[in-house]
C-alpha cells in the first residue's frame, strides 16, 4: 500500500496576507500556529482535524513555475455552485485566474473547476466532480490543470 498525503506546507512570504485566502476565503481553521524569530507558521484544516495544509513564512520573492517543485494545488467541492461561490469571493478578492470562469479538465468532461494563483503565485485549484457541463477545456489531450 502507498503512504497518504498527511498534509501539505507552503512556503509563503506574507503569513497575514496567506491567511487571508486559505482562512479567510476558503475557510480552513487554524489549527495551531508559531513563532521563532521573524518565521511565522500555521497549520491549516477542518476543525478538530488533522492539519491539511501547513503555511511557512519563509520565503523571498515569488512561485516560480519554471522550477522544479510544487506545481498546483487542487481542493475539491461537493458541487459546481461551491466552486462558483468561491469564484466569486476570489474575483471580488482581486485574485488572478489562470483561465476565465468554470472550464473542464478535459475537454467533454464531466469534472471542472477554476484555477487561480494566491497571494505569491501558488496554482492552486478548486473543482467539483460534476457540474461543468458544456464548459470549455483549455487544451485538447492534456488535463487543464497541466499546462497554464
Amino acid at each position: 500500500m502507498a503512504p497518504r498525503l498527511a498534509h501539505t506546507g507552503l512556503n509563503v512570504t506574507d503569513l497575514d496576507r496567506s491567511l487571508a485566502l486559505y482562512r479567510d476565503l476558503l475557510g480552513f481553521a487554524v489549527l495551531a500556529e508559531g513563532k521563532e524569530d521573524d518565521q511565522r507558521w500555521a497549520m491549516l484544516g477542518e476543525p478538530g482535524g488533522a492539519p491539511l495544509v501547513t503555511l511557512w513564512q519563509q520565503a523571498r520573492g515569488s512561485y516560480d513555475s519554471g522550477r522544479p517543485g510544487l506545481h498546483h494545488l487542487a481542493l475539491t467541492v461537493d458541487s459546481i455552485d461551491q466552486v462558483r461561490a468561491y469564484e466569486t469571493a476570489l474575483r471580488a478578492a482581486g485574485f488572478d485566474f489562470a483561465y476565465d470562469g468554470v472550464v473542464a479538465h478535459r475537454e467533454g468532461g464531466t469534472s471542472g473547476g477554476i484555477f487561480f494563483h494566491d497571494p505569491d503565485g501558488i496554482r492552486l485549484e478548486i473543482s467539483a466532480p460534476l457540474g461543468p457541463d458544456g464548459a470549455p477545456a483549455p487544451h485538447d489531450s492534456a488535463p487543464t490543470c497541466g499546462f497554464f
